[in-house]
Order: structure tokens, then sequence, then C-alpha cells
């Protein structure tokens, strides 16, 4: 006779829905946490305008490559975001890290 193995109590129901994170509008990675990106800065006039959920590292280096004039008049959608010259090499490099091996690029004090 055969014996039955039981499932640890921990895992999710078969028939459960896997739960995943948020996921970042630039690198398209399933993240821990995003914040908001106005599409068009808030000083360029977008305060009430269109934003998207950006992973902290891809938010900082829009904002580290890009000025703010640059994403008014040039980058306006996510689409243009993705398709940035100056993003390309950061976002080949991104979307292969583990999102635990990334740090905020800001210095803590």
């Amino acid at each position: 006779m055969a014996r039955q193995r039981t499932r640890p109590s921990a895992w999710p129901p078969l028939d459960s829905p896997v739960t995943v994170g948020p996921q970042c509008g630039l690198c398209e990675r399933e993240v821990q946490a995003t914040s908001r990106h106005h599409l068009v800065p808030r000083e360029e006039g977008g305060k009430y305008g269109p934003t998207v959920e950006l992973c902290q590292p891809c938010h900082s280096s829009v904002h580290r490559f890009l000025s703010n004039r640059d994403l008014a008049q040039r980058y306006s959608s996510v689409e243009l975001l993705r398709a940035a010259e100056e993003l390309q090499t950061y976002l080949r490099w991104i979307r292969k890290q583990r999102v635990e091996r990334i740090a905020n690029r800001r210095a803590r004090r």
C-alpha cells in the first residue's frame, strides 16, 4: 500500500490564483514595490496628467538619464519612454537582474 503524501499547510491550495507583486511599467518585471512617475513632469505642466508605476531603480534611472524638459517634449508615453535611446543600455541590463539584488541608487543618510 502506497503511503499518501500530504502538502504542508503553508502551501496555497492548488486551485487558488498565484499572487504576483506589482509590475514595473518600464522594465516590466514583477517587483516588490513601485512608485508613481508622471509621464509629463509636474514642473512641466503634468500635475494632473497620466502616470505610470515604476520600480525605484527604473524611476531613478529615468530622471538620471533624461531631463524633465526631454520627458515632457519627447517621452510623454510609456511606449516612447521604453524606446528612448538613452535608456536602452540600462533596460537591457535591468531586465536580467533579480529584484532582491538591486539597491536604491540614493545614498542613505
